[in-house]
């Protein structure tokens, strides 16, 4: 707002005055959390100089791309095949009808870094769009082509076959760091589905290939710079191909799937390292990224606090150490995180960033010291440390509430919730889906938008797009299975419904990103472009999660449609799927759930058997299987899905038992069984009897 640009919002008038003065349109895609937005926005959109060039010939529109996915998703195909570049901030040149025909990320405002300085490309296309307006909008007609042609999959169609998971899976394993973790070279992302795609086929399989694979990656990541050693959380990726020097924005997604990882591996290895780091993600989003007043999830804390600085907040220069602790606690902090006068930050040296160098073992050896010893000077430093960045000037909290991001949240603390017996977790997460499926009453749809960061601003009607319906519905489903409210079961399917007949493709096959445009409703720009997501970027897929939540509703309802559309959705990508390896990661998911047969546990009952029953049904660790616990007066058709209303109350021995658990496979259940260990035998043995590779 403080800027000298002429900045307008996406829609109809800027368009209109585009076109009345025939104008090009410079379209800037940025984040609240983005670094290189924000020195984009200091060089040059602060710029009187630039402002006046940008206000006299273009019509300047600025988009966040966390509030419009479906805007920066097709702007990011359009300038990636234009130049080959991709990524935030995202600038763009259009006709006044919004067809893309130049663009590109950061422009310096001095030629630099082997690009034209913005005030160069600006002059020079906005000549080019008066001098050679006929070669602009050939050029513009090739790019509407390529990005009709990205998401046209050919040769994706085909039948599906669980020799595609196999093909995935290969490709995660040859990408794999052995020495660092993780998959590739630097940046290095989390790649949070692939992890659990791989966990999981440990458990089934109890291959010590794969179980390498998912624990050095979660131990270096914890041990290294991407993860907040004082205040909890992960940041978004790692520079470096140690994970030691991150990129310092921390987003509410990334953690909501890490948590996800550690917990599963906690529970495939029994590892309590593991479960420490969920509850210290749970511990960061509690603190920063939790609306605990009102319940839901906010969307990031930036990486900086001003222009001028690079992660300065969550990094220390020796000094800075030694100022707030004693000199033992100094020591001790300084060997555990490799705390030197010359440190890992290139814009300054003397700043280091906190990773793991070395054991506390190794700490005691070297000071002489007992490992209890250096565990309390540790603790102690660290609380003093955090407290001392505390008061530091902070990087901006978006306090926006997104639907789609706040679900995948709410199923991770609710997946936390059940595995480590966190009960204010689990109730956080609950209000805060009360507070998501409230919205979606008050207004008749799910909104993509329920909150900004500004308190006393209205948000704006942006309707829910696939990913919004697709994670809410499997939140649902969680929240049922976490609760056996069958209202929650009742939401999903609501949802599930609904998401069937705004996005699915009865042509086709698969799901569109966004809604089917009703008669005479017209798209702006490129919006009209159908896309079908299929790859994780970096949240999971949503035609991928849609078919999670057909699938999942199916083992509860028996209902055909939702297995058929779920099929159909997989045989999109088929053909291709294992071209995409990593990024097709939550596409294996769901063929998972498609080629195994769904597994449920219900236990009946109160009191510690039941309790007992119920530790021992959820400690084993599947993507494909489901706990409900239930007490005597709910096992009644009235209060259970279609399938398990059959099935339960059938069991003429559930009573008689007293608590007991069924074990169901497909639609076929065992007799009850009392005895907790003999449970656990029975379902580590029906999770091994399926395995993928």
């Amino acid at each position: 707002m403080h800027q000298p640009i002429r900045w307008q919002e996406w829609g109809e008038e800027a368009f209109r005055q585009a076109q009345r003065e025939n104008k090009p349109i410079l379209l800037d895609i940025g984040a609240v959390w983005c670094h290189w937005c924000h020195v984009m926005d200091r060089e040059s959109y602060d710029s009187p100089e630039i402002a006046q060039i940008v206000n006299e010939r273009f019509v300047a529109i600025k988009v966040d791309r966390d509030e419009r996915p479906d805007i920066d998703s097709r702007y990011q195909i359009a300038v990636s095949s234009i130049s080959g570049q991709g990524g935030w901030p995202l600038t763009a040149f259009l006709t006044p009808e919004g067809k893309p025909f130049y663009g590109g990320t950061y422009f310096p405002p001095e030629d630099h870094y082997g690009r034209p300085s913005f005030k160069r490309t600006l002059v020079a296309i906005a000549d080019a769009y008066r001098e050679k307006h006929g070669d602009v909008v050939e050029q513009a007609k090739l790019v509407e082509s390529a990005i009709s042609q990205a998401e046209s999959f050919p040769g994706g169609k085909a039948h599906f076959s669980s020799t595609i998971m196999d093909r995935i899976l290969e490709s995660i394993l040859k990408m794999f760091d052995a020495d660092h973790g993780g998959f590739g070279n630097a940046p290095k992302f989390p790649h949070s589905a692939a992890l659990d795609l791989v966990i999981d086929q440990y458990v089934r399989s109890n291959d010590e290939e794969l179980r390498r694979v998912f624990v050095t990656t979660l131990e270096k990541m914890a041990r290294g710079g991407v993860y907040d050693h004082l205040a909890g959380g992960f940041h978004r990726y790692s520079v470096d191909q140690s994970w030691i020097v991150p990129h310092f924005e921390k987003m509410c997604y990334d953690n909501s799937e890490l948590l996800k990882n550690y917990v599963h591996a906690y529970q495939a290895t029994g590892e309590e390292f593991f479960a420490d780091v969920a509850r210290d993600i749970i511990r960061w989003m509690d603190g920063w990224l939790s609306d605990r007043e009102r319940g839901g999830f906010y969307a990031s804390q930036d990486a900086d606090f001003s222009m001028d600085d690079d992660g300065d907040y969550f990094t220390w220069t020796r000094a800075e150490v030694e100022a707030v602790l004693t000199p033992e606690e100094a020591e001790v902090a300084s060997l555990r995180y490799d705390v030197n006068e010359i440190g890992e930050m290139h814009h300054h040296p003397a700043k280091n960033v906190l990773y793991i160098r070395a054991a506390v073992e190794e700490i005691a050896r070297r000071l002489r010291l007992t490992p209890a010893e250096v565990e309390t000077l540790l603790a102690s430093a660290n609380e003093k440390m955090y407290a001392a960045r505390l008061k530091r000037p902070t990087p901006y909290v978006d306090k926006t509430v997104y639907t789609g991001w706040n679900a995948l949240s709410i199923s991770a603390y609710l997946e936390a919730a059940k595995v480590l017996g966190l009960d204010a977790a689990r109730q956080f997460a609950l209000r805060s889906l009360d507070r998501v499926l409230a919205s979606r009453e008050k207004s008749g749809e799910l909104l993509h938008l329920l909150a900004y960061s500004d308190p006393d601003a209205s948000p704006r009607h942006i309707p829910g797009g696939l990913d919004d319906y697709a994670f809410t519905a499997v939140a649902c489903l969680d929240a049922y299975e976490s609760t056996a409210d069958l209202s929650y079961f009742a939401f999903a399917r609501r949802i599930a419904d609904t998401m069937l007949d705004l996005f699915f493709d009865p042509v086709d096959g698969g799901f569109f990103d966004t809604a089917r445009t009703l008669p005479g409703e017209r798209s702006l720009g490129i919006l009209g472009t159908r896309r079908k997501p299929f790859q994780d970027s970096p949240t999971p897929a949503g035609n991928a999660v849609a078919a999670i939540a057909l699938l999942r509703l199916h083992g509860y309802t028996d209902d055909p449609t939702y297995r058929q559309k779920a099929e159909q959705t997989l045989e999109v990508l088929a053909g291709v799927a294992g071209q995409y390896g990593l990024f097709a990661a939550t596409y294996g998911i769901a063929g998972l759930h498609f080629s195994q047969p769904h597994t449920q546990v219900v236990v009946v009952g109160n009191g510690p058997t039941a309790a007992e029953l119920y530790r021992q049904a959820v400690s084993p660790f599947s993507l494909t299987k489901a706990v409900l616990k239930l007490d005597f007066n709910e096992v009644v058709p009235e209060n259970l899905p279609p399938v398990l209303g059959q099935t339960v109350p059938q069991l003429p021995t559930v009573r008689e038992h007293g608590t007991a658990a069924i074990l169901c496979s497909g639609f076929s259940c065992q007799p009850p069984v009392s005895e907790p260990e003999k449970l656990g035998r029975l379902l580590r043995e029906a999770l091994l009897a399926n395995r993928v590779a």
